[in-house]
């Protein structure tokens, strides 16, 4: 149909299934922006699936599934307060087992059905993120997927340490000849193929230890997936992440980083302090108990002072043994602040030694059960000097609690969507790597190094 101006603004019709602007006043022609024939999002997996996000206060499993319309149901979930559990590091391994058999026992209830195998985030065994470039020569011919699949094994066997393990090896994209960043190379006809993928490793024995744990409780590990990428995934959208974002996953005992960028996750962090810190700050400074300096930081805390903080007035509960029984905001916030700013600013500092130039100038999602604090923004965005957001799940449904605090739970929601298919996105097909077999594999490398 004809589109004619009505007036100086742009307004929208709908043509052919697709948004076109209309002609503006000026007469000018405008060429619409077709959509895309597939749409952005993950192509889920069918079938139940289990997650356990294992953090330093608090555990979560999640039992769901994927729907057909391209969200998250959550069938049950299990939340129990976390024990043995320091700043990701496993110290006391009977309590963990405990307190996992607890959470899952929750979950499963809740669904009506038991599990055996799960997918767990990964906050343990001090892990690293680091890129490997890997080339071959083609010849001329096609490129298959047994050439992609050699690069990444080779990637692989540069990074191998005996005492570090592998948890993700992501292809980042190809240089096919002189045509970089194709990021399927497949079907192209080249002379030089050079593959560059982003890995990350962790600590063996810590991940020994873990999945021990797991074992004990009756549990086999199905998966590990980065916990700050596991987050990305539940609050960032498609464009988000192909546009340029870092998401900083404040939790309790840790605060972690990814960046992504093109669609690609690109680097990762870890930093051992996180709203736990926070918590003992108030209960050292003050002298009360830690429920009390918990409930103290949720309820009155703020990341900057305000101008009415010291008329705002905070009865403290009784018998803390302080002699106090009223505490000025200004005070709180004064224990607080200090510790926000040095957290965030350990994470940009993390941030800019990753190396990646304007590639972490995007814009900075928080989120995370720590990323609740009062006035966060604001300081986060001065610190950073860029836009900041909160993030909270995208896309799920029946998490334990509402929105307004759904970010405590970004980890789980990423750890469910990668289970139900979003690995897809960023990995070779693993059933096709395996079933080429270790001993082709071997071979593949020896001919390359040797």
């Amino acid at each position: 149909m004809p589109l004619t101006p009505q007036s100086e603004s742009w307004s929208a019709v709908q043509t052919e299934g697709f948004l076109a602007p209309e002609t503006p006043a000026d007469g000018r022609a405008v060429l619409p922006l077709l959509p895309e024939e597939r749409p952005p999002g993950f192509e889920w997996r069918t079938g139940i699936k289990a997650v356990l996000d294992l953090g330093s206060t608090k555990a979560t499993c999640l039992i769901g599934r994927a729907l057909s319309n391209g969200s998250l149901q959550v069938l049950g979930w299990g939340w129990r307060r976390s024990e043995g559990i320091n700043s990701g590091a496993i110290i006391d391994t009977r309590r963990v087992e405990a307190v996992i058999r607890a959470t899952v026992g929750d979950a499963e209830k809740q669904a009506g059905r038991r599990i055996d195998e799960l997918v767990l985030n990964l906050s343990c065994g001090n892990p690293q993120s680091y890129h490997i470039d890997t080339e071959m020569m083609i010849g001329g011919r096609e490129v298959t997927l047994d050439d992609v699949r050699d690069l990444l094994d080779d990637a692989r066997y540069r990074a191998f340490h005996e005492d570090r393990r592998l948890v993700h090896t992501l292809p980042l994209g190809f240089n096919v000849d002189e045509t970089p960043a194709v990021p399927n190379p497949c079907g192209h006809q080249c002379n030089h193929l050079l593959g560059k993928f982003h890995l990350i490793d962790a600590n063996t024995s810590a991940l020994r230890t873990l999945s021990t744990v797991l074992h004990r409780a009756d549990l086999r590990l199905s998966g590990l997936v980065s916990s700050p990428f596991a987050s990305g995934l539940a609050v960032l959208d498609h464009d988000e992440r192909d546009l340029g974002v870092t998401v900083v996953e404040m939790g309790a005992g840790t605060t972690s980083l990814a960046v992504f960028s093109h669609g690609r996750l690109l680097y990762t962090a870890q930093l051992r302090v996180g709203g736990h810190h926070i918590t003992r700050d108030i209960a050292s400074a003050l002298s009360v108990h830690t429920d009390t300096a918990e409930w103290l930081k949720t309820m009155h805390g703020a990341a900057q002072p305000v101008s009415d903080d010291d008329h705002h007035i905070i009865p403290l509960p009784a018998g803390q043994g302080t002699g106090m029984t009223r505490l000025p905001r200004s005070k709180l916030v004064s224990i607080i602040a200090p510790r926000i700013e040095e957290t965030l600013e350990m994470t940009r500092h993390a941030l800019e030694s990753a190396n990646l130039g304007r590639l972490t100038e995007g814009r900075v999602v928080l989120t995370g059960g720590a990323s609740l604090l009062n006035d966060l923004g604001p300081v986060a965005a001065r610190i950073f000097g860029r836009q900041v957001r909160l993030g909270q799940p995208r896309g799920i449904h029946n998490l334990p609690e509402n929105s307004t605090i759904s970010a405590g739970f970004s980890t789980a929601a990423g750890l469910l969507a990668w289970s139900a298919g979003a690995e897809d996105a960023f990995c070779l097909p693993e059933e096709n790597t395996v079933s080429r077999g270790p001993m082709k594999r071997l071979v593949n490398l020896i001919r390359r190094h040797v």
